[in-house]
């Protein structure tokens, strides 16, 4: 049994007030910690479009305590399908109705992340213990043992009993420990919402669906009770890319798509506006934990859009955290070793598979031709069972990943 010490009453800090800041702020509040979160910008929010939601982000909604919260704002899919965008050959198609649930003990879905972020944030306001502090970019941690200080941009300090680092993509607390370069993919992922009004009746599908295109794909879905719809095109570059998002244009989008069907074509000529990102992720390392700071999400595992599970990797660390905070009564040397053990190799697993799934879309000429026999006349048990690593998830095993 570890002593008391007078560090146990600071509360614990958590630098990023995204969907895994609010997701570990959740799980610290459940082992009984006082909470301070710190976002740079100026209110806590969310930006971007759809996501998709596997069972695995449903069995840590619940654990969260805001399952019902999340499933009230999803539109739950009938399959995943994979076509050819060149001759709209149907690749694979996995259904994802009862049997899907049966096997996994969830749904599939896909939802807009502001609604994930909210139903996050709706959990964590019910709790007296957290407290927000927007416009407040955490800089520089400093350490002596027992506490964790972090200062901001102005040098204030704030100190607490640890401190999660879950500042996105280019995390500072990550720079500071590691500060390994970013892997820029050369790949870029054009982003927009379009309403049903204006999407093409011969595209609305209940279903995550995805185009596989030479050097590109494409990918579409339903939102908020259908009433919008989530449309992603990706392409490769033809210039050196810089990590980061800007404002995309309708020009450059449709120069990178000849010689696409009809059908998938219609997708790029229907936003209005787009935004652009230019991809990027790391390579995967071993440590996470430095002292009494750790990292988590995105600032952990920064990974390319091609496995669908970036949000749901962060949702399972945070419940993760909290179950090793709570195997070990709240040592946090104990429970972030743990932590880290259990998430290291399935998060990188992630990300290398990421890396794998984005040439399996993108193949062209004869590998293109193999893509499109690998599924053929698979049975959906087998899909399952290819899945299993991944949607069979959840916190009774979520301390036996490693």
């Amino acid at each position: 049994m570890t002593q008391a010490n007078p560090a146990s009453n600071l509360p614990v800090l958590v630098s990023g007030g995204g969907i895994g800041g609010l997701a570990a702020a959740l799980a610290l509040l459940q082992r009984g910690f006082k909470v301070q979160v710190f976002e740079q910008a100026e209110q806590i929010g969310e930006i971007g479009a759809g996501i998709q939601l596997g069972p695995n982000a449903f069995h840590a909604f619940d654990a969260l305590g805001i399952g019902d919260k999340a499933r009230g704002r999803a539109v739950y899919t009938d399959h995943m399908v994979m076509h050819d965008a060149i001759d709209e050959y149907q690749i694979g198609k996995l259904e994802t109705g009862e049997a899907f649930r049966k096997r996994f003990g969830n749904p599939y879905a896909v939802i807009h992340r502001v609604d994930i972020h909210t139903s996050l944030l709706e959990g964590v306001q019910e709790s007296p213990n957290v407290e927000f502090f927007t416009s407040t970019r955490i800089e520089k941690i400093e350490q002596d043992g027992n506490t964790v200080t972090a200062i901001d941009q102005n040098g204030k300090r704030w100190v607490g009993q640890a401190l999660i680092g879950a500042d996105g993509g280019k995390s500072v607390v990550r720079a500071q420990y590691v500060n390994d370069p970013p892997r820029v993919t050369g790949h870029v992922v054009y982003r927009a919402v379009i309403d049903k009004a204006d999407f093409p009746e011969n595209l609305q599908w209940n279903a995550a669906s995805l185009w596989a295109g030479p050097k590109c794909h494409l990918v579409h879905y339903p939102l908020r009770g259908g009433e919008q719809y989530n449309v992603v095109v990706t392409f490769h570059s033809r210039k050196q890319e810089e990590w980061g998002v800007t404002d995309g244009s309708k020009e450059e989008v449709q120069s990178y798509f000849q010689g696409i069907a009809a059908k998938p074509r219609q997708l790029i000529d229907l936003p209005k506006t787009w935004r652009r990102w230019a991809t990027a992720d790391r390579e995967p390392i071993g440590t996470w934990v430095y002292g009494r700071a750790t990292i988590l999400g995105d600032a952990a595992h920064p990974t390319t859009q091609y496995m669908a599970q970036g949000a749901c990797m962060a949702l399972e660390d945070a419940v993760t955290l909290g179950e090793a905070l709570r195997v070990h009564n709240n040592d946090w040397d104990q429970a972030l070793a743990l932590y880290q053990k259990s998430r290291v190799a399935r998060t990188a697993r992630i990300v290398l598979s990421g890396r794998e799934m984005g040439r399996l879309y993108h193949a062209a000429g004869v590998e293109r031709l193999v893509r499109n026999s690998l599924w053929k006349n698979r049975p959906q048990e087998r899909f399952y069972d290819a899945m299993e690593w991944l949607y069979g998830w959840n916190v009774s095993n979520c301390l036996d990943q490693s």
